[in-house]
């Protein structure tokens, strides 16, 4: 399967993007250098991730940061914490639920990682509050797939909606329908849409 995990690979990406479309050929350019965005993987990149729903992401940084300065960024440190600590950090009481429960899973990340990505998306959805968003940006992020992509995500439909001039928000179906010829490297496209996203809101997109 083929990883991100250079500026090399970002730049095959956009060249393959470039290539394929002439809206991306346009705009690429004008977007500077695509960001890596990569993270380490396993259990703290879930909880940070767990931890950025439905939240803006200035609050969830400032949560994360509140974890990791009270070591509550393990399996074992947020099983054995107290609610009142957790909540402490800012959790709400259903992400306490989430994380105990995906704590308490015992997924095996580091066989996670060589699994096909309907596989890892199968295993992370099948946690206490994993939607497939998340799984797709664990896909990503924290594993570095070329192909991963995520339909569903708000500014990613937005900024496609811009770069192409549409009238409305494209689905999930159709963001995936325009998505096809970005093949292999749609997650190049998503952070090319993110970085466009940017751009003409003036804000980020994505953590």
């Amino acid at each position: 399967m083929r990883l991100i995990a250079s500026d090399a690979d970002l730049a095959e990406g956009a060249a393959h993007l470039a290539a394929v479309c002439p809206v991306w050929a346009r705009v690429l350019p004008g977007l500077g250098d695509l960001p890596l965005r990569r993270r380490e993987g396993g259990f703290a990149a879930i909880l940070d991730a767990v931890v950025g729903q439905q939240l803006s992401i200035h609050a969830a940084r400032a949560i994360s940061d509140r974890l990791a300065a009270a070591g509550l960024v393990t399996p074992g440190a947020i099983a054995e914490a107290d609610e009142a600590s957790l909540r402490a950090c800012g959790l709400s009481g259903p992400k306490i639920r989430y994380l105990r429960g995906i704590a308490a899973a015992g997924v095996d990340w580091d066989a996670l990682a060589a699994q096909s990505d309907d596989s890892v998306v199968e295993t992370l959805t099948a946690l206490p509050g994993i939607g497939r968003w998340t799984a797709e940006i664990y896909l990503m992020f924290a594993l570095g797939r070329a192909d991963a992509f995520a339909p569903a995500d708000l500014a990613l439909q937005e900024s496609a909606r811009l770069l192409y001039g549409l009238d409305a928000r494209p689905t999930p179906r159709a963001l995936s329908e325009l998505a096809q010829p970005w093949r292999p490297w749609r997650a190049v496209a998503a952070r090319a849409l993110w970085a466009h996203y940017r751009v003409a809101k003036g804000r980020e997109g994505v953590i």
